[in-house]
């Protein structure tokens, strides 16, 4: 299980659920790096499972400071950085999503921070640590596909990220820096909490599961494995695109 060996990576939001999905993926291939995130006791129990070939540090992607700080502190220990994974992102903490006739010039600005400024600067200031034909891979969302009731916002700075692989890859090419979207359906992940009542949850996740043509919901490690393609020396002509890892989701339809 060698794919990643002697790569070093940094996965934003890299302390749970996709991220740590992705992280664990990493791992288990020979990569060592850097997981960030907001919330030191996720941090630390992450990366006791993740053990010594990682670091935590902690940070807010919508702090520009704080993406420098995670960008030096990598390089600091390990070297040059070969893979970026921008997974930080989804729902703003205290901020509901919500429909056009509801929705606040303050909620639309943190969910567009939180889900497009962040990746956008995230590569940015990743860019003086990053080794030449590096693998950048920007974390979107079949929501940037299918729309769904109070999810316009989020859904439209999804899509806006799978035109930013398209555009950063153009930008980087002197660089050979390659940048890809990978997009996930629904992810069996503690996000779920944040977005329905607690009584709700099993009835969501069935309906997710319905819905979905494999039949399940995706977990963590399917996207880890994605991402670890990706990252990888095997995809090193993939550039400038998206992959749905979906359960078919988006491009299949259970309708008779």
């Amino acid at each position: 299980m060698s794919k990643l060996k002697n790569k070093v990576a940094v996965i934003t939001g890299g302390n749970s659920g996709i991220g740590f999905g992705i992280a664990e993926a990493f791992k288990n291939e020979g990569a060592v790096g850097t997981i960030t995130g907001r919330n030191e006791t996720t941090l630390n129990n992450s990366l006791n499972e993740l053990g010594n070939d990682f670091i935590a540090v902690k940070g807010d992607v919508t702090n520009l400071d704080d993406l420098e700080n995670i960008f030096k502190k990598t390089a600091d220990k390990f070297g040059k950085i070969d893979v970026l994974v921008v997974n930080a992102g989804g729902v703003v903490d205290g901020v509901a999503m919500g429909t056009v006739d509801n929705t606040t010039e303050e909620s639309y600005d943190k969910y567009m921070d939180l889900n497009l400024k962040s990746a956008y600067f995230s590569v940015q200031k990743s860019l003086p640590y990053l080794n030449d034909g590096a693998s950048i891979i920007l974390i979107g969302s079949s929501a940037a596909h299918r729309a769904a009731p109070g999810m316009a916002i989020y859904g439209a700075a999804k899509a806006a990220i799978i035109s930013l692989a398209k555009g950063l890859s153009l930008d980087l090419l002197s660089r050979k820096i390659r940048v890809n979207a990978l997009s996930p359906g629904s992810i069996d992940t503690p996000v779920f909490g944040k977005l329905v009542p607690q009584e709700q949850l099993d009835q969501v996740k069935q309906m997710w599961i319905d819905i979905t043509p494999v039949g399940r919901q995706g977990l963590p490690s399917d996207i880890g494995n994605a991402a670890v393609f990706l990252a990888s020396d095997e995809s090193s002509f993939i550039v400038g695109t998206e992959i749905l890892s979906d359960g078919g989701l988006t491009n299949i339809s259970l309708m008779n």
